[in-house]
């Protein structure tokens, strides 16, 4: 046996008695997605690790924090990430972002590439036998916007990491908590209006965290899903306009929608959007306007449970209306 091999053996048996305790590493786990995924892990009876920024830990419900260890670090810095992963069972990589802010060093690259690298490369060193990755649907190296590139070539690193691996990708996701349906609501109770880009026809397919949240955590004790690839969306197919619609009517506002022309929309996103608190940047536009359905057969066959609708969560099936 080579030094080196010698020194990674008994470093793993030196921290077996960690994975007695079965944990997981848990990247991005105090946010929305994050939250529901820990709490999933414990009902299994695995205990999640969280890698928490410094300042960061007040973001942790006290449910999760009763059952979870907390490990500092920051999932951009490959020390912190390899200190966080020794001992676990497996790494749940959920960190990622849905806008850059450059001027303040949040990148796709960043936090979707180099945090992906990372983690990888930390689960390989320390012979960690499964890796959970949260990606999005329409990644792709080389994709159209930023954001799907790197999404895309997270994943690449990750296939070609010889890791036991299994990539979720996700349409858009709802539920208690979410800035999706609630941040909706609140502009459809408060705003005269509200600017829909371009005809608005575009389709969604939503999808309850709770269960994405199942999904991640029975990938952590089903090693047959290992070197597979599911795209996770909902029952129902929604255009963006029924979508408002359906969000109007649980907060008891009536949609009222401005279609905007996008030979208008686009010069005007290209502007603004290196604002902070302009709340669109071209990339969103663009991917919004391709749509976000997909095959969910696979994902609820394999882990063998009914979806949760949109209709059901919201209480306002429309579906005896025509409207779907």
């Amino acid at each position: 046996m080579k030094s080196g091999d010698r020194l990674r053996h008994h470093t793993c048996m030196a921290y077996s008695s960690f994975m007695d305790y079965r944990e997981v590493l848990v990247t991005g786990g105090t946010g929305f997605v994050g939250t529901h995924v820990c709490r999933a892990l414990i009902a299994r009876g695995l205990v999640p690790r969280l890698l928490v920024r410094p300042g960061s830990e007040g973001r942790i419900p006290a449910d999760v924090r009763e059952r979870g260890r907390i490990t500092q670090g920051d999932v951009t810095d490959r020390e912190s990430v390899e200190n966080a992963a020794q001992g676990t069972t497996a790494v749940v990589h959920l960190a990622g972002i849905i806008r850059e802010f450059p001027a303040r060093n949040i990148t796709f690259e960043r936090m979707h590439v180099a945090a992906t690298r990372n983690a990888v490369d930390a689960a390989v060193r320390w012979n960690i036998p499964r890796f959970v990755h949260m990606s999005a649907l329409g990644a792709r190296a080389g994709g159209p916007t930023a954001y799907s590139d790197s999404k895309g070539r997270a994943e690449e690193h990750l296939r070609q990491s010889g890791l036991s691996w299994t990539i979720f990708r996700p349409s858009v996701i709802f539920g208690p908590g979410d800035r999706f349906v609630n941040e909706m609501g609140r502009l459809l109770c408060k705003a005269p209006f509200l600017p829909v880009p371009g005809d608005g026809a575009y389709r969604l397919q939503p999808v309850f965290v709770g269960d994405v949240a199942k999904g991640f955590a029975d990938a952590v004790l089903r090693p047959e899903t290992g070197g597979r690839t599911f795209e996770v969306g909902g029952p129902e197919r929604v255009s963006y306009d029924d979508l408002l619609d359906r969000i109007g009517a649980r907060f008891g506002h009536r949609a009222r929608k401005v279609h905007v022309p996008l030979s208008v929309l686009r010069p005007a996103v290209r502007r603004l959007e290196r604002f902070e608190n302009f709340p669109l940047t071209t990339d969103q536009l663009e991917m919004l306007l391709a749509g976000n359905v997909c095959d969910n057969g696979p994902f609820f066959s394999a882990f063998g449970f009914t979806p949760f609708s949109l209709a059901s969560y919201l209480g306002n099936d429309l579906t005896a209306t025509g409207k779907t």
